[in-house]
């Protein structure tokens, strides 16, 4: 994914988006789906392209959990603490992710492979722990789970031997 778009790039997208109810919701989603995040740069460009203020578009970036303004993994990992999930095990779900991703919870690897987030409800009370990655729900999670998981994620990357911090480090 490009780290940084073109104001002419952004241009384009805020000329399909003109006028749209929305349209700043859809050209943020997009500038996040094709940088990942969405850069400052980018940010300020929309700011120059619709004429919002900076505090309005910030506004948006911030409010909804969907956005971010630093880079993520490739695969989005998120752990639900909310109260059923928690009394279940969600904390030692988090922590054995935080274990074997080397980082912390709200962190991404060096790689940029993994970003791990934990969120107070992902809305499926009844088959907590709830795992999400990349949109794909996972139930009943347990530290066994997340191994497994986390084989099938690399698998899918191309690093079977398991080791986020060999492949940033190779």
């Amino acid at each position: 994914m490009p780290e940084v778009m073109d104001r002419e790039e952004i241009g384009e997208i805020l000329e399909k988006h003109n006028g749209a109810r929305g349209s700043l919701i859809a050209t943020l989603e997009e500038i996040q789906a094709r940088c990942g995040y969405l850069p400052e740069e980018a940010l300020r460009a929309v700011v120059d392209g619709t004429g919002r203020s900076l505090v309005d578009v910030y506004g948006v970036a911030t409010f909804y959990r969907s956005f971010s303004l630093q880079p993520r993994g490739r695969h989005l990992i998120t752990v639900c603490l909310g109260t059923a999930c928690h009394v279940r095990g969600g904390p030692m779900v988090v922590e054995e992710f935080e274990r074997r991703l080397e980082i912390r919870a709200g962190e991404t690897t060096p790689d940029r492979e993994f970003t791990l987030q934990r969120v107070n409800c992902l809305g499926a009370c009844a088959l907590g722990p709830i795992v999400a990655v990349d949109g794909d729900y996972f139930s009943k999670v347990n530290t066994a789970k997340v191994k497994r998981i986390l084989k099938k994620l690399r698998s899918r990357s191309g690093r079977p031997d398991g080791s986020a911090l060999a492949a940033a480090t190779s």
